[in-house]
Order: C-alpha cells, then structure tokens, then sequence
C-alpha cells in the first residue's frame, strides 16, 4: 500500500480536496482493506523489477479496478497497461465476467480512455474522492 499512497500523494492528490486525501489515506492504511485482500474478496497483482515491485493493481468483486498504481520512475514504460491486460485475461478466464469497472481519478482518465475504458456517468465526487466511473467489455477477449 505504500506504492498506492506515495503514487496517489504525487499524482493524485493535487486534484482532490484535504478530505478526499484523508479518506483514502484512511482507506490504503485500513485493516479491513487488509483482511479483505486475506479473505479473497480482492485480487492483487504486481509488477516486479529484482524484489521491487514497480506496479499493481487490485481487483475487487471480481470485476472492479480498485488500486492501479505504478512507481513514479516506471512511468510510460508500458505496466499499468500491462497489468490491466493480465486482469482483464485473468477476469475472463478465471472468473468468467465480461467488464471492468474502474472508478478513474481526474489523472487517470486520458490512461484508462486510451486503453479502451468507456464513461458509463460523468464525474462525481464521494467523501472528497473525484472519480468517472468507467467499463471495459471485455467480451471480444473470449476465445
């Protein structure tokens, strides 16, 4: 969680409100989001260089973008695209849905468009948290 919350400080932050900022604070640091990721309710994949992980991305609910965060030094080479096409075969092959949701920050947005991301609402903010919520069908990945 701490690439989660150093990326969203230098990224993300300057777009959110001081309560949007506390409440995912709150959020990466919770023990329930914690006991969540051990129960199996959310899936976490990682990008690696040696022992560093350089990138990752959560799934919730089996069809959810929750946490897409790549160190700032890896930026524009190609993971978060990389770890969204590993989600999106593993949430077909492996779970069986068709979408990806993603609740996209103000800075996200241009990245999830270019990768195939729709608007399904125009931005809205929750609890100080700016966010367009987004899909991806995936129906044309199946076999």
């Amino acid at each position: 969680m701490k690439l989660a919350w150093d990326t969203f400080v230098k990224f993300d932050a300057p777009d959110y409100c001081e309560e949007g900022i506390r409440n995912f604070h709150k959020f990466v640091n919770d023990d329930m989001l914690r006991n969540m990721f051990l129960a199996g309710h959310y899936q976490l994949f990682v990008a690696v260089e040696g022992t560093k992980i350089v990138g990752m991305l959560s799934i919730r609910d089996k069809k959810h973008i929750s946490l897409l965060f790549v160190d700032s030094s890896y930026h524009h080479n190609g993971i978060a695209t990389a770890l969204v096409r590993y989600a999106s075969k593993y949430a077909v092959e492996e779970v069986g849905v068709d979408s990806l949701s993603v609740n996209s920050s103000p800075y996200a947005c241009n990245f999830y468009h270019r990768i195939g991301f729709k608007d399904t609402a125009p931005e809205t903010t929750a609890d100080g948290i700016r966010f367009t919520p987004m899909e991806l069908d995936l129906r044309s990945k199946r076999n």
